[in-house]
């Protein structure tokens, strides 16, 4: 990727300057060709990685909106705040990135533009938010709806790290007894048999599992790697993607807990996007793509292209059965009274609870699953060893 920074006169005879990320100098130019710009200046810009900066979380971004919209809404002047905000940063490689972001807009350049050249560090929603707030002139009211947003996923995200804590260590626990009982347990019962011909059938199997387990570990590390880089590969293919994501959503008893999930971060995306004036099929479009799920995306691109044609949202939504028919409703009650960004404003609240007690149930259906796994490897460990017991109790009796 390749930046170029720009200075051009627009059809209505006004100069403008600007930085545009591209492939290649021909894609600089359709995408130039696309603003319809002339009397073209440009010349190629180093463009920082993004992967040697990390990311912004949520609760930076978070941090950061709330920052702008305070300063903003009290009157400072976007590049004032963008200088204060730069020396707030706690870490080198955030005030690197937000001074360069303060020096671009000083030198003209639009604060949405300034972040495309972070686009791999900035969500691509917080750019397209930010490029409706410039347009709109109200950039002050669209960094606090974003402040909103990011702090509502931030709570979301650690709603469900706090749930997964406990099914993790639990998790990690069962693992840590199995090894356990399978390479110091197992081996001293061993001995109890004179012969080997003597253990029972099960009781050789688990031996055998067990002395592989201590003298051949590192084979079964090996499995474990392959499984793993096996499954990471399957995922990238689009056809198995596309069937384990609609998997997720259509699966029984988690596939409409995720939905719940999925029903919150759509409705409160749509409605951040469509109240800052942002046209309905690029709604759609953004609303659907931060889901992360390419069979929603799939369905979508026909929801799309209904809406292109005249069709209510409403309709086009129910037809894609994803989302519950209460949902469905509720866009269709936005559309008929004209105030749809209200109603989605409110009904993001609403899922949002709903998606906590999601989030509860999902990980309620992985504790009763750990445990039974730790039960199923005592209890194969105990019907391998009881023999061995009972045997040697009838040697003492005897």
């Amino acid at each position: 990727m390749k930046s170029f920074s720009y200075t051009g006169t627009t059809p209505a005879g006004k100069q403008v300057k600007g930085t545009i990320n591209a492939e290649d100098e021909r894609d600089f130019m359709a995408q130039v060709s696309q603003k319809g710009l002339t009397n073209l200046k440009y010349e190629e810009k180093d463009v920082k990685s993004s992967k040697t900066i990390k990311k912004f979380n949520t609760k930076d971004l978070a941090f950061m909106c709330r920052q702008l919209a305070a300063m903003l809404t009290s009157g400072l002047t976007l590049v004032k705040a963008l200088d204060i905000l730069s020396k707030e940063m706690p870490t080198e490689q955030a005030k690197e990135v937000w001074q360069s972001i303060y020096e671009n807009v000083q030198k003209g350049e639009a604060f949405s533009t300034a972040l495309e050249q972070y686009r791999g560090v900035f969500p691509e929603f917080l750019i397209s938010m930010v490029a409706a707030g410039e347009s709109s002139g109200s950039l002050d009211t669209i960094m606090q709806r974003m402040s909103d947003h990011y702090q509502k996923e931030n709570k979301m995200n650690n709603t469900i790290k706090g749930a997964m804590t406990y099914p993790i260590i639990l998790g990690v626990l069962c693992i840590v007894i199995i090894i356990a009982m399978f390479t110091f347990i197992m081996p001293t019962f061993a001995g109890l048999y004179e012969s080997p011909d003597d253990m029972p059938a099960f009781t050789k199997i688990m031996m055998a599992f067990s002395d592989s387990l201590v003298h051949f570990w590192y084979i079964y590390i090996a499995v474990i790697a392959g499984i793993i880089f096996a499954v990471t590969y399957v995922m990238k293919i689009p056809a198995t993607r596309l069937k384990w994501d609609k998997l997720i959503i259509k699966g029984p008893g988690w596939g409409p807990l995720v939905v719940k999930i999925y029903t919150a971060r759509f409705a409160r995306t749509l409605s951040s996007l469509y109240s800052s004036g942002i046209p309905m099929v690029e709604c759609l479009q953004r609303s659907s793509s931060i889901l992360g799920n390419r069979y929603i995306d799939e369905l979508f691109e026909n929801v799309v292209d209904e809406v292109k044609q005249g069709e209510t949202l409403s309709a086009s939504i129910q037809r894609t059965e994803i989302f519950d028919s209460m949902f469905c409703s509720i866009i269709f009650v936005g559309e008929e009274s004209g105030a749809l960004d209200t109603i989605l404003a409110k009904t993001a609240e609403y899922y949002d609870e709903e998606a906590d007690s999601a989030v509860a149930r999902l990980v309620g259906m992985l504790e009763p699953v750990m445990i039974i796994v730790m039960g199923v490897a005592v209890c194969m460990l105990l019907l391998a060893v009881f023999p061995a017991l009972y045997g040697s109790f009838d040697a003492i009796a005897a």
